[in-house]
């Protein structure tokens, strides 16, 4: 980012608001994780400005937390906040999946399978971000189909705050191989069969999530 950017210069703000959400968003930020408005200054070259303005969106967002004595985290999730999450994620992705269902064309569908690769490189080379990068891929390139963009973004919003718990999460899961959902999914796919891929994205979901809440 240029160091000469204008503390107004909306574009600052935008990109550094984006870089931040992507960054929180694949766990590169451990949970509890303290920032402060200096640091994140310093670390773009910008001024305090545009670090306040994107910190408040995503304090909105809940991919910060802003305690009153002025404490910027990343956020330490409940179990009970998990849970509540990995919900909404049960109800939310099968219902995208099986709107993209019906416009879920061969070409799509060799492209989930050529991510789903991805994820097997990403685990057999142990790199926890571009695991989370890729699963996230996958479903967004799926969801993306269903044309319902409000509810991707509420389910945007859920991933971002489960963000920094779902790097955690990796570290402790020995994943030798991708998500196994995976492929009922993307059988469910080719066989246009609804409530199977319903299943499988349900499965795929709450399977993961179980771990965040064992001890």
């Amino acid at each position: 980012m240029n160091a000469s950017a204008r503390p107004t210069d909306p574009s600052a703000h935008e990109k550094l608001y984006r870089n931040l959400r992507s960054r929180i968003m694949l766990g590169e930020l451990p949970p509890g994780k303290a920032l402060t408005l200096r640091g994140i200054a310093r670390e773009y070259h910008l001024s305090m400005t545009p670090a306040r303005e994107a910190v408040r969106r995503l304090v909105a967002e809940g991919a910060l937390t802003l305690s009153a004595s002025g404490r910027v985290t990343t956020p330490a999730l409940s179990d009970d906040r998990i849970e509540e999450l990995a919900a909404l994620r049960a109800l939310i992705e099968p219902e995208l999946a099986a709107r993209a269902l019906p416009r879920a064309h061969f070409a799509l569908i060799d492209r989930l399978a050529q991510m789903n690769a991805r994820i097997a490189d990403a685990v057999e080379n142990h790199d926890a971000v571009g695991y989370i990068r890729c699963n996230l891929e996958f479903h967004r390139m799926l969801y993306l189909r269903a044309q319902a963009p409000a509810m991707l973004a509420m389910l945007e919003t859920i991933w971002l705050q489960l963000g920094p718990t779902m790097r955690a999460l990796y570290g402790r899961v020995k994943r030798n191989e991708p998500p196994r959902h995976h492929r009922m999914i993307l059988a469910a796919l080719r066989a246009g069969d609804e409530p199977a891929l319903r299943l499988a994205v349900r499965a795929d979901v709450t399977h993961g999530l179980r771990h965040l809440t064992s001890g």
